[in-house]
């Protein structure tokens, strides 16, 4: 283990995180019910520029109204490169209450830009006498971005969270691509031409690298690695397929587009009962090792020693946090 030690990333649960455009207020009222850990109220991409300066009222009033519960509360400004972000942080953090949680900031390309919304958060929270310090979440959507991914991580003490977001990066890429997340059509390998048996595709995961490299910058930085959108909502199995990836890989939630993806988010991303009862057994079966003089134990035929606790206090962790 390194001396320099990671940072803890915030102890709440992010299984799902569920976005509805700011000029459509009439859903508010039920994403506030829903199952979902997060609620993204959004004034970037869903909402025609026409319709911005009463969307950000109609989130003002939805943060200063509605009864949130103890979700996380996120609103997803518009970009730096507009004339909307400015506004958005102003109206909101002076005429909305302390209910707001994060600012999602997206399209992060460097550590530059999440200065540049922190200072202007800071001199509104000091003028305005805000007990509350409002936290920052970062969507990762353009190839500068990913190659600053790092930097992004470790910007701002507000730093919460990092999502990928996936259809405007592969934009930004240049890939050939239409799809948001997912399986692509084109990306795929054969196997060797010499094998017996048909030559059927093989395919792979076009958004690994990228998760990856979320993942790692997050974990060293001590916020949370969150998985983006998956466009086509008729598609549960393909949503479950791309979110246990996501979680395979270390992330800890993925997005709702669609109220019906909730579900499928917190299934995919709760650990199962079966799998805590297994870490649970695996910590006590190395407490005992540890209590013998021992440094491993056996534990269902396979060996287990301090790596593996670490794994098993993660899930067991996650559990906790869901568990409330």
């Amino acid at each position: 283990m390194s001396f320099t030690v990671p940072p803890q990333a915030p102890a709440r649960p992010n299984r799902c995180q569920l976005f509805g455009p700011g000029s459509r207020p009439e859903l508010f009222e039920k994403m506030a019910a829903s199952a979902a850990d997060v609620i993204n109220l959004d004034l970037e991409d869903s909402v025609a520029p026409g319709d911005k300066a009463a969307a950000r009222q109609n989130i003002i009033l939805a943060i200063n109204e509605i009864d949130w519960g103890t979700k996380t509360l996120s609103v997803r400004i518009n970009g730096l490169d507009t004339e909307f972000w400015y506004r958005d942080v102003v109206e909101v953090l002076e005429e909305a209450g302390d209910r707001i949680d994060l600012f999602m900031i997206p399209k992060a390309g460097c550590a530059a830009d999440i200065y540049a919304v922190d200072a202007l958060c800071s001199a509104i929270e000091t003028a305005k006498g805000r007990g509350k310090r409002v936290g920052f979440e970062v969507i990762i959507e353009t190839a500068l971005g990913f190659r600053n991914v790092a930097e992004i991580a470790t910007a701002s003490p507000r730093m919460q969270a990092m999502s990928l977001g996936a259809a405007d990066f592969a934009a930004s890429m240049g890939m050939q691509t239409t799809g948001i997340g997912g399986t692509q059509e084109n990306y795929y390998m054969l196997p060797p031409k010499d094998l017996d048996g048909p030559r059927g595709p093989v395919y792979g995961d076009p958004w690994h690298g990228v998760t990856a490299a979320i993942v790692a910058a997050c974990r060293s930085a001590g916020i949370l690695p969150v998985d983006g959108p998956f466009g086509d909502f008729s598609d549960d199995e393909g949503f479950r397929a791309q979110a246990r990836r996501a979680a395979t890989m270390g992330m800890v939630g993925k997005w709702a587009i669609h109220p019906k993806q909730v579900a499928l988010a917190n299934e995919v991303f709760t650990p199962s009962g079966k799998v805590v009862a297994e870490a649970r057994e695996i910590l006590a079966a190395m407490a005992a090792a540890e209590a013998a003089g021992q440094g491993a134990a056996v534990y269902k035929g396979r060996l287990v020693d301090l790596a593996s606790i670490r794994q098993a206090r993660v899930i067991v962790r996650q559990a906790e946090l869901i568990g409330g």
